[in-house]
């Protein structure tokens, strides 16, 4: 725990979410030790700075359910104009599910009714993480 704060704490003095390796080092030690998926969101501001990060929803071993009301609802209320949408593979995989390809769809899909950019999403695991954005399907 001692070692995970540290870690959040070394990335928040960098504010800004440049690129997604920096994301994914982040998300990392948030996702560190969880044996059940777990989706989270960076809710970022106009010139990406980490305005909040929460986590949304928990699953089990192999999925969870993510509300894109909830992860709209922190998103106004944390002002943020661009969001990063991020999970877990306690597998260890790095390759997308259908459903991770649904999900980001969609509430990609309702983001652009609402103004709000979705920037990435991130899966990671402790082999390292996979980008939609670095891998062109976002």
């Amino acid at each position: 725990e001692l070692g995970r704060r540290r870690q959040e704490a070394n990335f928040l003095t960098k504010t800004f979410a440049r690129s997604s390796i920096d994301l994914a080092e982040f998300l990392k030690a948030k996702f560190k030790d969880y044996a059940h998926e777990k989706f989270g969101v960076v809710y970022l501001n106009k010139s990406n700075k980490i305005n909040h990060f929460e986590f949304i929803s928990m699953g089990g071993m192999t999925s969870t359910v993510v509300d894109p009301r909830i992860l709209f609802k922190k998103a106004f209320e944390a002002d943020a104009t661009s969001i990063v949408l991020c999970h877990n593979h306690p597998s260890g995989s790095l390759k997308p599910s259908r459903q991770d390809e649904e999900i980001t769809h969609k509430i990609k899909e309702a983001a652009k009714y609402l103004d709000i950019q979705v920037i990435d999403h991130l899966i990671v695991s402790e082999e390292g993480y996979f980008s939609f954005a670095d891998e062109g399907l976002i």
